[in-house]
């Protein structure tokens, strides 16, 4: 977390104009309206934001998305143009150490970009730097020994989340415009709601996770995605178009199209509102951010009504065999003689992750995830978008979160809500709603149908525009 957070652009001749928490559409609008004075460029970018992102100087200025010489010849373009963005520590950037908040990789340089990161820099955006998670990304609280630990905006004593908690933090402070995280069980929603901004969890493979550590392969490829994060729904909406679409690299990826949604497909429209006894109980001002939520969209011709899914149970159980046991057995090899190198993080997970998993478990688990996706998916038939909080609580203080069962703020029991979507493969976007009485933000989750993304983000912005403009933190 930084004391002050900034992104200002400068120009030769002009007052330096300050662009605090001003949302890509605005930078894009801005820098073209620049470009087309044609105005050389002085100190293009300046962020400060101490513990999360990484300075990037030389080439990493406006060179990285498009150079002066471009727009002067007017070959600047792109939907980003000019937007400066950041990436989670765990995707590939040529040339940047790409540690995952490990030791067992502060060495390492990614030699190519990540299939998501080359598409942003070809729509023009200024990728500034990459951001802190927890150790190889196994918890909802971001601290590791190569970083340190990232505070939450809205108030320093408390967690930015995880594990895309840099990302959440750069972006609620004015670090960046916006930026893509990922998600093997709320890692870029938790953190959302905990900072106050949205996110979105896609169907595996809508945006390609190629240049991801760990790679989401195999059994594993619906567990974890890379999603945009970014201060309103409409900048999401942007980043997603510019990062989706099929790569040879995810073998999940499809050339799904693009699908607008209109006024009068949302008119009407059905919104269960998510009831489960296995998803536990949501403190008072949690659950009084999703009745809001649910009025307002009421308010605006949908139909609201509470929908009770059955076997959410033995999809909490599945996700956490996977990211659990399963997860932890690969790892292994990787830890090995090096658990004194390990952050506690990391090594409080492993000793409640570790179990047997055999190949017949194994096999069990694939089938069952299956089936168990087919039947939720029946019961949404008629229903194709649900309502639910994102976690049982708003940011915890550091150090709380655990995966000690039997804590008070144990991430199996406070993350249910988010959790069994990565089992399914669903659609989820975190939408701020509202402020706690200790001043912490408050966001909803909306779900969807796999491959219906643009009809999970219409929504959302339908429960933004009836919240009203987006607040930052006062920092």
């Amino acid at each position: 977390m930084a004391d002050q957070s900034s992104v200002k652009l400068r120009f030769r001749g002009s007052t330096c104009a300050t662009l605090d928490f001003a949302m890509p559409r605005e930078l894009d609008a801005f820098a073209r309206a620049t470009y087309a004075r044609r105005s050389p460029y002085e100190a293009p970018i300046l962020c400060k934001h101490r513990g999360n992102s990484r300075e990037r100087p030389g080439k990493e200025g406006v060179a990285n998305g498009y150079t002066e010489d471009a727009v002067r010849r007017g070959g600047a373009t792109g939907p980003l143009l000019g937007v400066p963005i950041t990436l989670k520590s765990c995707i590939d950037v040529a040339g940047w150490p790409c540690p995952a908040g490990s030791l067992l990789r502060k060495d390492y340089i990614a030699e190519t970009d990540a299939t998501l990161a080359a598409r942003l820099r070809a729509a023009g955006a200024i990728l500034l730097g990459n951001t802190n998670t927890p150790e190889f990304l196994m918890a909802y609280e971001t601290d590791n020994l190569v970083s340190g630990r990232t505070s939450n905006p809205w108030d320093l004593s408390r967690s930015a989340g995880g594990s895309s908690g840099g990302e959440a933090a750069a972006i609620a402070s004015g670090c960046s415009a916006g930026g893509v995280g990922s998600d093997g069980g709320g890692s870029v929603r938790v953190p959302a709601h905990f900072c106050g901004i949205c996110a979105l969890k896609p169907t595996p493979g809508r945006i390609p996770a190629t240049g991801h550590f760990p790679a989401g392969l195999g059994a594993f490829s619906w567990i974890g995605v890379v999603g945009p994060m970014a201060r309103t729904i409409a900048d999401v909406r942007a980043l997603f178009q510019v990062m989706a679409g099929p790569d040879p690299g995810d073998a999940l990826s499809a050339p799904v199209p693009f699908t607008a949604v209109n006024d009068a497909q949302l008119q009407g429209l059905r919104v269960g509102v998510l009831e489960s006894d296995a998803l536990g109980q949501v403190d008072a001002e949690i659950g009084a951010a999703l009745r809001k939520a649910a009025n307002d969209l009421a308010a605006q011709g949908f139909v609201v009504e509470p929908l009770r899914l059955q076997g959410l149970d033995r999809a909490i159980a599945l996700w956490w065999f996977f990211f659990g046991p399963a997860i932890a057995h690969l790892f292994q090899p990787s830890v090995a003689g090096q658990e004194e190198k390990l952050s506690r993080i990391l090594r409080e997970y492993l000793r409640f992750a570790e179990a047997p998993v055999t190949l017949d478990a194994l096999l069990s688990a694939c089938v069952e995830r299956d089936l168990l996706r087919a039947e939720i998916l029946r019961q949404m038939r008629d229903v194709p978008i649900l309502l639910s909080p994102v976690s049982t609580t708003t940011a915890f203080r550091h150090g709380e979160g655990t995966w000690r069962p039997g804590a008070k703020h144990c991430y199996r029991d406070t993350m249910r809500f988010s959790q069994w979507l990565n089992l399914t493969g669903f659609p989820g976007v975190s939408v701020p709603v509202s402020v706690s009485a200790d001043g912490l933000p408050i966001g909803v989750q909306v779900i969807g149908r796999p491959h219906e993304e643009e009809l999970v983000l219409a929504v959302a912005e339908r429960i933004e525009n009836g919240r009203g403009p987006w607040h930052a933190p006062d920092i």
